[in-house]
């Protein structure tokens, strides 16, 4: 054979095996694949809340109410199928505190034994569950008592928790305490477009306090009760982390300004519940850029859509590098790390697939850095309620027919159904962000 002919051939037999390699980027084993929802977006008819005022009110878009929604609350054995179906190995959900305590000290044991009900079916389909304690609406009682304003508002808190954890105990497999208590503190006392419409930093900041004492409570109230020998509970929360981007790189004011936003956006809660954590839940969807450091206004981030950047239907940038970038950041504190969120609103189906394969994508680069991510939920399973937005904002990778609840698995859902299926992203699947390898290259002869 002459000497060129081998070397052909070599380089052949090198792609044929690089192909091989390429087959699927594979995640770790025993790596969770699930979808994420929350009570009052998805369960239909939660009337004892700040969340129903506030729709009753008009504040929504075009002003919706929540009405029954996707109903999950009487559908919830179909959609633990469909997410069986999707070959998901795990579910987040929530309980909503105004069902089950709908006046203070007064539980409704009906809606507690529903709860007991639902997280039973979901361990017969063979889900992980990671339940959420909080996810943004309060007893409209609580709300009476200054909610989280109250000094007393992190015992109260206490006492909800110590009641689900009586009654659910160890049919829950994670606990979430709070979802987003920057998010919340935020729109509701700062930006004041959600519950209880406020404008004030100062009150902001008192209700973070509450809400990090409240976890540190709660996580030593779930550990008290629940571990045993044979049983280690895992307690976290959901924290809502951002990238960021400076355009002069060697500005001393816009690195110390990033820095500042970062430490206190995506860091502060995590300090002041230092030593409370079993793992890490992060909710990423927010990129912002910053042309220029603004530090006496509040419009401190770039308009991307003066740029063209690619956006989802509600304007969020869509930057698969960032989830990279906060995931090895937050991996510094040496716990395990759970993508608890990560979603994106479109009405073009395909472009929530490409979406869906191009943030995976890095979650397998951040692992192969390092990182101990051990989980991802794509938020969400079902088109929902989304907050001011109303129906306007679908995420689904499941659509609902709000009239008749028919659930139809969307592309993008078949899409993250091989994903979870393959443990990994499967070859054929990166044609979706242009991925080419060598296996991929012809040799001619």
């Amino acid at each position: 054979m002459p000497k060129q002919t081998r070397k052909k051939t070599k380089l052949r037999k090198k792609l044929d095996q690089s192909s091989k390699d390429d087959a699927v980027l594979a995640f770790p084993p025993n790596f969770l694949w699930g979808t994420a929802t929350s009570a009052h977006q998805v369960e239909g008819n939660n009337i004892n809340n700040d969340w129903h005022l506030f729709e009753q009110e008009g504040y929504a878009d075009d002003h919706q109410v929540a009405g029954s929604g996707p109903d999950h609350y009487h559908h919830y054995e179909e959609d633990f199928k469909i997410t069986k179906d999707l070959h998901n190995n795990a579910f987040r959900l929530s309980i909503e505190w105004s069902r089950v305590e709908p006046e203070d000290n007064h539980w409704d044991k009906k809606e507690i034994e529903h709860y007991q009900k639902v997280l039973k079916e979901a361990r017969k389909q063979g889900l992980k569950t990671f339940v959420t304690l909080h996810h943004f609406t309060n007893p409209i009682w609580f709300m009476h008592e200054d909610g989280w304003l109250n000094p007393h508002a992190p015992e109260i808190f206490q006492s909800y928790v110590m009641m689900i954890v009586k009654e659910l105990g160890t049919l829950v497999d994670f606990w979430m305490t709070i979802n987003e208590p920057m998010v919340f503190a935020t729109q509701g006392y700062i930006a004041g477009v959600w519950p209880p419409r406020e404008k004030n930093v100062i009150k902001a900041r008192k209700v973070i306090k509450n809400m990090a004492k409240a976890h540190i409570l709660a996580y030593r109230s779930i550990h008290n009760v629940l571990d045993k020998d044979d049983y280690q509970a895992q307690v976290g929360f959901a924290n809502n982390v951002s990238s960021f981007q400076i355009y002069h790189k060697h500005s001393l004011k816009d690195i110390i300004f990033v820095q500042t936003v970062d430490r206190i956006w995506n860091h502060w809660f995590m300090r002041l519940t230092k030593g409370c954590h079993d793992f890490l839940g992060l909710n990423y969807y927010f990129h912002y850029r910053v042309a220029k450091a603004r530090f006496s206004h509040w419009q401190f981030f770039t308009d991307i859509r003066k740029e063209r950047r690619e956006a989802s239907d509600v304007g969020w940038e869509i930057y698969p590098p960032g989830i990279f970038d906060v995931v090895m950041d937050l991996a510094n504190y040496k716990i395990p790390i759970y993508i608890t969120e990560n979603g994106i609103a479109v009405d073009k189906d395909n472009k929530r697939a490409r979406f869906i394969v191009s943030y995976v994508k890095e979650l397998y680069h951040a692992i192969q850095a390092g990182a101990p991510v051990k989980g991802y939920f794509y938020w969400s399973l079902l088109d929902n309620w989304e907050w001011e937005k109303g129906y306007n904002a679908d995420f689904g990778i499941v659509d609902v027919d709000m009239k008749t609840k028919k659930r139809t698995i969307r592309e993008s859902g078949k899409v993250y159904s091989q994903i979870a299926e393959h443990n990994g992203i499967p070859h054929d699947l990166l044609k979706f962000v242009g991925h080419v390898t060598l296996g991929e290259i012809t040799v001619k002869d």
